[in-house]
């Protein structure tokens, strides 16, 4: 045996796990979304209180490395953003990520701000793909410590605030590639066809037009008139999908603020037939959250401010309207964004709540639908 294929036999099967390792790591660009927890002292434990921030992640992979931003946000007591930048680990999938500059911060009382480390571990579960392990924080003002904990984050489709023009891009990319390769794939069952030919206007099947040299009588001319008549009657089995022009409704036009942002389906409610009432409030400390709100694209509440006290609503839903809208548009974002709002829906005995969270970018739709 000669020693180029000893050689080869014992680096070949490295290099195929090396490529299986590789092929099995995920690209993370996109949207990540969850909450870190920092580590808690003993006096929050007995108080039974959370130190949870939520946390959102947005990514642009290339290679082994990556760039980004990160938002933190607690409810009315501080709202951060920041940019990152990381590296992966193609082999055991570990992700390490750096906050590098705050771009945006919102915090009471003028206190300073964090940035964090992180050192995560990627994984997939069936269609689903987490993110989660620890972090370390430091002062951005001094670099004192700030303190460590723990952060968790799922892959999601849509932001709480608006999607980076890197994610952006990377979607159109994606969305672009099967159309690719559906046009770039050759035709090999259509036969070709002769080309055809300029100035062949008559189609071989067509008899030709004989033009008569004879005057038409005044019976041929009245039976030519009723015969062209009843081809201008439409039969009774045609007319079944043409509506009379006295009832055909006008299309409704849908406001801007509709149709120029996302509208994401955040519930869809069955409710018996009558009158379902929604009581609207402030979700958590009340930070001056702005909402209009659109029953079926028109417009019920006008730039109407969240408080402790609801907001009321009233609909019903039957035969005739089985399926009421209801979209909310934030008219800001309040001292801390996103804008949050709680939703309490009374429907026949039923009751529901519905969290609902909305942006400049997004608008949040609850649909109710007649249960049958």
């Amino acid at each position: 045996m000669a020693v180029e294929d000893i050689i080869m036999k014992k680096i070949l099967p490295g290099l195929l796990l090396l490529l299986s390792l590789f092929a099995r790591s995920q690209d993370i660009t996109g949207i990540w979304r969850g909450s870190f927890l920092g580590q808690q002292n003993k006096l929050m434990q007995m108080m039974g209180e959370e130190d949870r921030y939520k946390f959102e992640i947005q990514l642009a992979q290339n290679q082994k490395s990556f760039e980004g931003v990160t938002y933190s946000y607690k409810t009315t007591i501080f709202y951060g953003k920041a940019s990152c930048k990381g590296t992966v680990n193609t082999v055991n999938n570990k992700v390490f990520l750096e906050e590098l500059k705050l771009l945006e911060l919102k915090v009471l009382n003028g206190n300073s701000a964090c940035v964090m480390t992180c050192k995560l571990q990627y994984s997939k579960n069936g269609n689903e793909e987490f993110m989660e392990g620890t972090y370390e924080s430091y002062n951005s003002t001094d670099s004192t410590n700030c303190g460590k904990g723990t952060v968790f984050l799922r892959k999601v489709t849509t932001s709480d605030f608006y999607k980076e023009p890197f994610v952006v891009e990377n979607e159109k990319k994606k969305a672009k590639t099967p159309a690719i390769a559906k046009a770039t794939k050759p035709a090999t069952t259509a036969p070709k066809q002769p080309p055809t030919r300029v100035g062949t206007a008559t189609k071989p099947s067509q008899k030709p037009v004989v033009k008569s040299t004879t005057k038409p009588s005044n019976k041929t001319i009245e039976k030519t008139k009723e015969a062209d008549a009843s081809a201008r009657i439409v039969p009774k089995a045609e007319q079944a999908d043409i509506a009379p022009p006295e009832i055909v409704k006008k299309a409704m036009v849908i406001p801007k603020v509709l149709a120029n942002r996302e509208n994401e389906l955040v519930k869809t409610i069955l409710v018996p037939e009558g009158t379902v009432t929604l009581n609207i409030y402030d979700n958590g400390s009340v930070d001056n959250d702005t909402v209009s709100v659109y029953l079926n694209n028109k417009l019920i509440l006008s730039k109407k401010r969240l408080t402790e006290k609801p907001l009321v609503l009233k609909f019903n839903v039957d035969d005739e309207n089985d399926e009421q809208q209801i979209a909310m548009v934030a008219e800001n974002l309040g001292e801390i964004p996103p804008n949050t709002s709680l939703m309490v829906v009374n429907a026949g005995d039923k009751k529901y709540e519905v969290r609902i969270t909305s942006t400049e970018q997004k608008n949040a739709v609850v649909v109710f639908r007649l249960k049958k």
